[in-house]
């Protein structure tokens, strides 16, 4: 089969990302004799330097990681926590019914840095130097700039003129939108950056990380952050200016935690998803419900396929909606939603034609809590973003429908020894708030994924994780450690990844020839990000897919929108078997790569 790229195959080791030049930068530590805890560090701090529209230093990152030594699959949970002053009154005493966007209302705690110095304290081998020296090296003497950045600037760019000068003045040198392919330079961040390693003194490689974090969370980064929300008043998405809430009491009192993954035996593979803080348990509830139909018998791009796989992620997302949120807070039922008995019964909802309803489950002792939410989020049915908006996932694709939004990176990463890491870093993108000027970044916006009423799983508490979307996977294959893979996409990103899974599981696909199958995906539920507008009964799908097929689809009641060929996900993945290493990157957008040897 004829693919877009070669499957990288090697024993050494791999990096797999949404950039090549943090692919390459994770490469070369795994050459210098690092794991792949302390690669994947490098490749997600380079990512932050190289797609800034996708990602920053500010933002969140949930992490799967694969310790060989010690034969356990855990979660680093990076997902920062809404601010002690973020109440549902606070904001409808601005007279707000959703969280704005874009600007400073929508900070939690930033969580990314904190996660990766606690996979690199636990589980690396290097010093903070030097798997910072790449991101460092792109920051202070520049890279060049990606189509795509210049063009989410140039989207945004009289916002900043107009309302956000301090962005202005790191986005628009002398005035003017970057062009594509020029030399980029963000030396406030640079300098940041060295000052964190600066700052990591002590006796040991994991008291020097540490105390860095402590510089990030209690010292003069929290300092500025905690000065800039105070005193300043930022437009956002809503049209008015707001302070923020964030504190650096907030960030003094936060960390990043470990939790043991969810899991689900599917034929005699083990998927491993964070838990329902995020929107992990999808991609479960959605194999437990294909478990039961005969997709061997399907064409993998046939309507057959197709469809049923669509109107079970119908279902799985209609239960995220009613039942997910961050267990500290709420009561998720994640054994009935995963289990035999709950699924053979929502499975005979699938039929012949598209559903267009949205159908939570009904489980004892909930059955209030999923009459609240259906009417809640089907409220809020809008489709104006407004500029920076939202999360900019996919932004090729939803601006051919007049919004604005961005995206997501991801890193697959193992090495020689067995380590495995899957990670999804996003937030703190340019588009989310102005920058920092002391620091060089924009903090994160993750906070417009609660809602403003009351009694849902995903209502908005002080201290309360947002349910995010970022959902990195591994999997285990007759139970040991094969697969780390994922994607950026928002609500997108447990729909690709099942469909990656299920050809690559059923259809005998490698890697790139799965990653390089045409996909498809749905906006039926209520989307997760500003405005939470939902398009029910929708079917977007790459235009590579067989006519008959898309015809069929379209007979069957699909609202159906044929995209690009070539424009649909950005999918990466890495495995290893019997000492062989793969690894594979989608070659939508032209950015992603694989690297290995």
């Amino acid at each position: 089969m004829f693919t877009t790229r070669p499957e990288i195959l090697g024993t050494f080791g791999a990096v797999t990302s949404t950039h090549w030049l943090a692919s390459a930068a994770g490469m070369a530590v795994l050459e210098k004799g690092g794991n792949a805890f302390d690669a994947a560090v490098a490749t997600g701090f380079v990512l932050q330097i190289v797609e800034p529209h996708l990602n920053g230093p500010a933002g969140e990152v949930p992490i799967l990681i694969y310790n060989a030594s010690e034969d356990r699959v855990r979660v680093i949970c990076g997902q920062g926590t809404a601010p002690g002053a973020a109440t549902i009154q606070a904001y409808r005493d601005q007279g707000l019914s959703l969280i704005p966007g874009t600007g400073l209302l929508a900070a939690v705690v930033p969580g990314a840095f904190d996660a990766w110095l606690t996979m690199l304290r636990d589980h690396g081998t290097m010093e903070l130097a030097d798997v910072l020296e790449p991101a460092i090296y792109y920051a202070e003497t520049g890279h060049p700039m990606l189509a795509r950045v210049s063009q989410s600037i140039e989207t945004v760019s009289a916002m900043f003129r107009e309302d956000w000068p301090t962005s202005a003045a790191t986005w628009l040198p002398n005035g003017e939108v970057p062009k594509p392919g020029a030399l980029f330079r963000n030396e406030r961040l640079a300098a940041t950056y060295k000052r964190l390693v600066r700052e990591a003194q002590g006796p040991t490689r994991e008291s020097r990380i540490q105390a860095a974090r402590d510089q990030f969370y209690k010292g003069f980064v929290a300092e500025a952050i905690d000065r800039f929300c105070r005193t300043n008043e930022v437009m956002d998405v809503s049209g008015r200016r707001h302070r923020g809430l964030l504190s650096g009491q907030d960030m003094a009192g936060w960390k990043a935690t470990y939790e043991d993954p969810l899991t689900y035996e599917y034929r005699n593979y083990t998927v491993c998803k964070t838990g329902p803080w995020g929107q992990g348990p999808v991609f479960l509830q959605q194999i437990a419900l294909l478990k039961g139909f005969d997709l061997d018998s399907m064409d993998p791009n046939g309507p057959d396929f197709i469809h049923t796989v669509i109107e079970c992620m119908k279902l799985a997302f209609a239960d995220r909606e009613a039942y997910y949120g961050d267990p500290d807070f709420v009561k998720v039922p994640v054994e009935t939603l995963l289990s035999d008995a709950y699924n053979d019964e929502r499975r005979k909802l699938v039929g012949d034609t598209a559903s267009l309803e949205l159908r939570p489950g009904r489980i004892p002792g909930f059955e209030a809590q999923a009459d609240r939410a259906v009417p809640s989020v089907a409220g809020h049915a809008g489709s104006d973003s407004g500029a920076g908006a939202g999360e900019p996932t996919m932004a090729h694709l939803s601006e051919q429908r007049g919004e604005r939004r961005g995206d997501t990176c991801h890193i697959d990463v193992i090495d020689r020894w067995g380590n495995m890491v899957s990670a999804t870093p996003s937030g703190g993108w340019l588009q989310s708030s102005p920058i920092i000027p002391e620091l060089g970044f924009a903090l994160t916006s993750r906070a417009q994924m609660f809602w403003l009423e009351e009694g849902l799983p995903s209502s908005l508490a002080p201290g309360k994780r947002p349910r995010t979307t970022l959902t990195p996977s591994m999997a285990l294959r007759d139970g040991k450690p094969y697969l780390a893979f994922g994607t950026p996409g928002g609500d997108q990103q447990d729909q690709w990844q099942p469909i990656f899974f299920l050809r690559h599981v059923h259809y005998g696909l490698n890697l790139q020839e799965t990653i390089d199958q045409p996909l498809f995906h749905t906006d039926h539920f209520p989307g997760s990000f500003y405005p939470r507008a939902s398009r029910p009964g929708s079917l977007s799908v790459e235009a590579n897919l067989p006519a008959s097929t898309i015809e069929e689809l379209l007979r069957r009641g699909h609202n159906v929108e044929v995209m690009p060929e070539w424009s649909i996900g950005r999918l990466c993945a890495a495995s290893r078997e019997q000492g062989i290493i793969k690894a594979a990157a989608t070659p939508r957008l032209m950015q992603a790569y694989a690297i290995g040897r």
